[in-house]
């Protein structure tokens, strides 16, 4: 025997089992909870048990369409107490979420107060807004009383509710559904009713119709909030046919002509989902950040309806192509994905097709109608039996009357007495067998529930007109008891009163209904060619000036270069240059990086400028060695302080983003020192110990990034300055008193040698700052 069967410290009620099973039993038992009960839809009724909690707790408070509000810190208390024991704050999320008319496509729930907006303002304290259903939401719970479905135990047993809803339309697509459960996920986006019961009564007529067929009545989702499509229609046939896929949404919009041939784009609706604040800010950072240069501001004067404005920065500009880039960088575009992860018969979670989802609805329309029609024969035989023994009483009247008044027990003297065959001629020779014994050959007595309800019978009915009432009741439930049997026994029948239903269903929540009319519209998304900015830009003359402490500006058209400007105090100018509004400028920093900027986005010259680092991402430990217009196909000599360099296209130092470009690789002590234009034929050298190299052009190699080769060898120092010349013209340098001189050829022959060499004293005359400008 085993030494710890023996150790009284152990528990023999407690049960040993290894963890790795202890934590899967349970993880899977919470995984499959969160799937069944919480997360996904059902695809009969397109619930979740908290949506269909509540719109039962609101039926029992008899909250209808027409009725009054109550509160909906009621209503919440109510769904946790009875019903779904979680968070009252979760149940009122979910009851406001149902009345937003944004984020619902057919708003179950009728609120009053401030149930939140579009902005993504959060709805009031619930103790604040009343709520009540709309008709929308009592038509997925009609026929709740007539046995439509199964009811189910409440969670402490005391009460029952529905397993599912006896929905009259496919609310899992008509107003969609998105969830995260364990392991899966779902996301269904809402749908036109119209076009859906569409497609249903197709499968009915044609129940083996192909996927494809469906988009002719469904041609896609119907977003609350409007917008566009622009997905092409075989990505949406395919999305369907597969459950998975995407829909590309953009927001609505027109051009506005102003005066002077002005014009402004104004956003009418946007995608689903967008918080339009969020999306206000992030075109405001757009524009802050300059990745869309042509949009110049954007003012949100939504009131009820939305309407947003975009101010271009040019008349000149297409609005198309503006858009286009707005597409690309804000949220006036986004991507819904389509998942339809559902609960089929509300236990096994499948992704479905299109045609799958509404074949599950329509099979349970059927079952809906069946179980309803047995309810009414049901409630119809009853009510016969009733009328059998009303009629018996009425042609024995007398006799009933006699054992009313002198009969200790009444209703089992009813029931005991044999009444005969004489209520026969009453009949009107119906075919019909009664259920109840009065029928039969014997003649025998009344049923207690006939004896029941002679007993209850008041005398103000003992009169022949209510004899040929009762009579004509039973006729007409004959009549209809006679239509419920054959629609039971025929599936054709079945499959036409379902049809006569969702027409009914259409006809009153389709186009004529508040909102029933689609609101998303297709398009095709037309390509939007990346244009150069320079090409949507107004072209006019500036005057770029930097200060010593990088802020920079520009001027309108081309002044004086000489011309004295104002500057901060203890600041003063650094570099002033002629360009034009469509050029692209080139910082280069000392830390070996290029950073682009266009022209047309610098602030203007009234005041001082900003500073050059909010426009690109310059480290404040870098200085800005010099700026240039960009020239394509012109070349670039760059060389660091330790004596290294290389020539670089200028193509290929433009940067794309604020962070620059690196194209010189600089380490430890060593910066950038040199960027120049390259013109000539040779390269003039000088380094900080005043000797001056020249070397042939072709002896450095042409580099995109790197290091690059040693220019000029040095036993101390490094170097200083770097230019390019045509030897034909020799090596000039401008002294301290602005006048420029030059050393020719042969004389300059001294000074020419290899690359790598250390150079020979500068020449007589040479600045003492060395520098060639």
């Amino acid at each position: 025997m085993d030494d710890d069967a023996l150790d009284p410290k152990i528990n023999p009620r407690d049960v040993a089992e290894p963890l790795r099973r202890a934590i899967g039993e349970r993880y899977l038992t919470y995984a499959l909870s969160t799937i069944m009960h919480r997360a996904l839809p059902d695809a009969r009724d397109g619930l979740k048990p908290v949506h269909r909690r509540i719109l039962y707790a609101m039926r029992r408070l008899r909250l209808s369409a027409t009725g009054g509000f109550l509160k909906s810190a009621k209503i919440s208390g109510d769904t946790m107490g009875d019903f779904h024991p979680h968070g009252d704050a979760a149940i009122y999320d979910a009851m406001a979420r149902l009345a937003q008319d944004f984020a619902v496509r057919y708003p179950l729930v009728d609120g009053q107060g401030n149930f939140g907006n579009i902005d993504g303002d959060n709805p009031a304290a619930s103790r604040y807004t009343e709520a009540r259903m709309t008709v929308m939401a009592e038509a997925l719970l009609n026929g709740l009383d007539e046995n439509a479905v199964d009811f189910r135990p409440n969670y402490d047993g005391r009460l029952e509710e529905p397993v599912v809803l006896p929905a009259s339309y496919p609310n899992l697509l008509a107003n969609g559904s998105s969830g995260i459960a364990v392991g899966m996920a779902t996301n269904i986006p809402p749908h036109n009713i119209a076009e859906l019961i569409d497609a249903c009564l197709h499968l009915i007529k044609t129940p083996d119709a192909r996927d494809d067929t469906l988009l002719n009545y469904i041609p896609g989702p119907d977003f609350p909030t409007g917008g566009t499509i622009v997905e092409p229609r075989e990505n949406i046939a395919e999305a369907y046919r597969t459950g998975r896929g995407s829909f590309r949404l953009r927001a609505k919009w027109h051009v506005e002509r102003l005066d002077r041939g002005t014009w402004q784009i104004i956003v009418t609706e946007i995608p689903y989902q967008v918080q339009k604040s969020k999306l206000v800010e992030r075109l405001a950072e757009v524009i802050q950040t300059k990745k869309v240069p042509i949009l110049a501001d954007i003012r949100d004067e939504s009131a009820e309806d939305i309407r947003m404005v975009l101010e271009p920065r040019s008349k000149n500009v297409d609005p198309d192509v503006l858009m286009g880039m707005l597409f690309r960088n804000s949220d006036l575009e986004v991507k819904f994905s389509l998942n339809m992860n559902v609960l089929i018969d509300g236990v096994t979670p499948q992704v479905c097709s299109l045609k799958e989802v509404l074949r599950a609805f329509l099979d349970f329309r059927r079952e809906v109608l069946v179980r309803r029609s047995t309810h009414r024969m049901e409630k119809i035989d009853h009510r016969l039996e009733v009328l059998e023994g009303l009629i018996v009483a009425f042609l024995n009247l007398d006799r009933v009357i006699d054992i009313i008044r002198y009969d200790d027990d009444p209703k089992a003297a009813l029931c005991r007495e044999d009444w005969g065959r004489d209520h026969v001629r009453a009949t009107n020779e119906k075919d019909y067998v009664s259920p109840s014994p009065v029928a039969s050959e014997d003649g025998l007595g009344l049923t207690e529930v006939q004896a029941e309800a002679i007993l209850n019978m008041r005398l103000r009915s003992l009169r022949r007109l209510e004899e040929m009432e009762l009579v004509s009741e039973r006729d007409r439930l004959m009549e209809e008891r006679a239509g419920l049997e054959d629609l039971l026994d025929s599936e054709t029948l079945q499959w036409d009163s379902i049809a006569e239903e969702l027409r009914a269903t259409k006809k009153s929540f389709g186009k004529d209904y508040a909102g029933g009319a689609r609101r998303t519209d297709f398009s095709e998304a037309t390509a939007i060619e990346d244009v150069p900015i320079e090409a949507m830009i107004e072209r006019e003359p500036i005057t770029v000036v930097c200060s010593q402490m990088g802020w920079v500006r520009a001027l309108t058209g081309h002044i004086d270069l000489t011309r004295e400007l104002k500057f901060k105090d203890g600041d003063g100018p650094r570099f002033i240059f002629h360009a034009e509004t469509t050029d692209r400028l080139l910082v280069a920093g000392s830390n070996g990086r290029f950073y682009t900027m266009s022209a047309a986005t610098l602030p203007g010259g009234r005041g001082m400028g900003e500073p050059l680092r909010l426009q690109v991402d310059l480290p404040n430990e870098a200085e800005i060695l010099d700026i240039l217009v960009h020239k394509p196909e012109r070349k670039l000599l760059v060389a660091s302080s330790a004596g290294d360099g290389f020539i670089v296209p200028e193509d290929e130092v433009v940067a794309q983003t604020r962070v620059g470009k690196q194209v010189l690789n600089v380490r430890g002590d060593v910066k950038a020192r040199v960027v120049k234009p390259v013109t000539g034929d040779a390269v003039a050298v000088v380094g900080e110990n005043r000797k001056v190299l020249v070397f042939p052009l072709d002896e450095l190699p042409e580099m995109g990034r790197g290091k690059g080769v040693r220019l000029q060898k040095y036993k101390d120092g490094g170097l200083s300055d770097a230019t390019t010349l045509t030897l034909g013209e020799g090596l000039s340098w401008r002294d301290p008193a602005g006048r420029t001189r030059t050393v020719e050829r042969p004389e300059l022959d001294e000074w020419i040698a290899k690359r790598a060499a250390s150079g020979r004293m500068a020449p007589r005359g040479f600045p003492r700052d060395n520098k060639f400008n």
